[in-house]
């Protein structure tokens, strides 16, 4: 699945103090969690996936098993988990204000399906029409804005991804971007929508580039590149967040395979960037994929040794990286930086030196 990569990865533990650059009036605070029920090996453990303006934070998280299952956590640390009904592996991946969770969940037969669940617990599943009911297709939702309206995209019976918007009372539009390509697992994919229904994404091309969307609420697309984006198979502008002033941000493969962040303003002007200590190689990086209300971005970046920093951009442009107290410094570990909410708050998981998930917020 696509964002297994993003899925691989919540009881009160441990309170940190943490040092970056900052002013002196705040002193940053880690608070590290982990899911009852969450593994303690490798591959296992707790990620948080997305924030609200609460603070309350949904993700999923791995037990001993390898069984993934959802979970909401709230601004007391209290942690409930939760499954769609015959799931066998569920990822959360966005929560609005109003703590109303949207995501994709897999059934026995390994197909995907979306669902919506309310802040009282009751879950809503969903299939985009057109969807596959094979293994590798069906419906996956990625965003969910602040009036309940859904965007994701979803896998046809030829394996070719379609786009699609959910509105709150469960009608189902779908969409292509002009130029998308209909090989299969090539397409077009939503992956963030504002408070008005503007939808962010990305597609692929006949010959495998990656370009940025914007779909405003009248459905017509804006395609754009980033600066330096590469024209080779898999290369180009991924754009993922955006925030209520139409901005973008996401990052872009150049030509050398190397990973750089941007943020794209409403008026189509984009400026580029690199967290400081990011890699040059192959699959390396500055990846950004949130932006809250006023401009900051967050994401991760992957050094030379595969290791991996959060990082969080300023409106203004100032960059600094963190580390979660107990991140692993080896290959695949680290901290991911996932999503930030309108007071600055971000959420995420680190990897530690065993290979094992936890959530934190970063207040």
């Amino acid at each position: 699945m696509r964002k297994v990569s993003f899925t691989l990865l919540a009881i009160l533990c441990l309170s940190f103090l943490f040092t970056v650059r900052a002013p002196a009036q705040h002193t940053p605070k880690f608070t590290t969690f982990n899911a009852p029920g969450a593994g303690t090996g490798g591959d296992e453990g707790t990620y948080g996936q997305s924030i609200d303006s609460a603070g309350v934070i949904a993700g999923n998280y791995v037990d001993a098993n390898g069984g993934q299952s959802g979970f909401v956590r709230a601004t007391d640390g209290a942690i409930t988990s939760f499954n769609p009904p015959g799931t066998t592996w569920t990822s959360p991946q966005s929560i609005n204000p109003s703590g109303v969770i949207a995501g994709a969940y897999n059934d026995a037969n390994f197909l995907t399906h979306g669902f919506v669940r309310t802040a009282n617990g009751k879950i809503v599943t969903f299939e985009a029409p057109g969807a596959g009911a094979s293994y590798g297709e069906g419906t996956f939702a990625a965003s969910i804005n602040a009036g309940g309206a859904v965007t994701g995209s979803y896998g046809d019976a030829n394996l070719v991804d379609h786009g699609f918007v959910r509105s709150p009372g469960g009608v189902t539009t779908t969409f292509d971007a002009p130029g998308a390509s209909t090989s299969p697992l090539e397409g077009t994919f939503g992956e963030g929508i504002d408070a008005e229904g503007a939808i962010s994404g990305w597609f692929s091309d006949a010959s495998g580039m990656r370009h940025g969307f914007m779909r405003p609420t009248d459905g017509v697309i804006v395609s754009f590149d980033a600066p330096g984006a590469g024209p080779g198979n898999g290369q180009g502008t991924y754009a993922y967040g955006i925030n209520a002033a139409g901005d973008i941000a996401g990052w872009y493969y150049d030509a050398t395979n190397v990973a750089h962040g941007f943020v794209r303003a409403t008026d189509g002007t984009m400026a580029t960037f690199d967290a400081p200590g990011a890699g040059t190689g192959y699959v390396q990086a500055t990846f950004a994929v949130s932006i809250n209300e006023e401009g900051a971005v967050v994401g991760y970046s992957i050094d030379e040794k595969g290791s991996y920093r959060g990082f969080v951009r300023s409106p203004g442009g100032a960059l600094d990286t963190f580390e979660a107290p107990g991140a692993g410094t080896g290959m695949l570990q680290g901290t991911w930086a996932m999503s930030i909410n309108e007071a600055g708050v971000i959420a995420g998981y680190y990897i530690d030196a065993s290979s094992t998930a936890h959530g934190f917020p970063l207040q």
